[in-house]
């Protein structure tokens, strides 16, 4: 049996990214609300809100389980950094990129603040890109 041992930078993030559940959680309330209609949302804010919980929560775990794997890795560095941190950058940029540019009463398109979306994208392609190559390569 092999035991699994995290450096202490993945272990650091890991720790920080299971902390942010909780913010998604609140998020997961927040949409039942929505639901019952006891928030006044368009249906261009709804279908934001359903996307930027759902990246939220499948890129935290895509982030949680990378980090299980960049310690495996031979990267170093720059690639490293990159493999670790994408996918929980993304994670944090994308939702907000939903929330944060469907914001404003009545609102039925983004605002400016959708670049964080497309930022968040790189990132999350960046990393996972990273990722892969470096356990292909090792």
């Amino acid at each position: 049996m092999t035991t699994l041992t995290l450096s202490t930078e993945s272990r650091i993030i890991a720790g920080a990214m299971l902390l942010t559940i909780v913010t998604i959680a609140f998020g997961g309330w927040f949409l039942t609300r929505v639901a019952r209609g006891q928030v006044e949302m368009t249906p261009f804010q709804t279908a934001f809100a359903r996307a930027g919980h759902a990246h939220a929560g499948v890129l935290v775990t895509l982030g949680l389980v990378g980090l299980l794997l960049v310690d495996s890795t031979n990267l170093s560095g720059i690639t490293l950094w990159i493999a670790r941190l994408g996918t929980p950058i993304a994670a944090a940029l994308m939702s907000a990129g939903f929330f944060l540019s469907s914001l404003g009463k009545g609102a039925t398109r983004p605002n400016k603040l959708i670049i964080l979306l497309w930022i968040g994208a790189l990132s999350l392609c960046a990393g996972v890109i990273t990722l892969g190559l470096g356990l292909i390569i090792t």
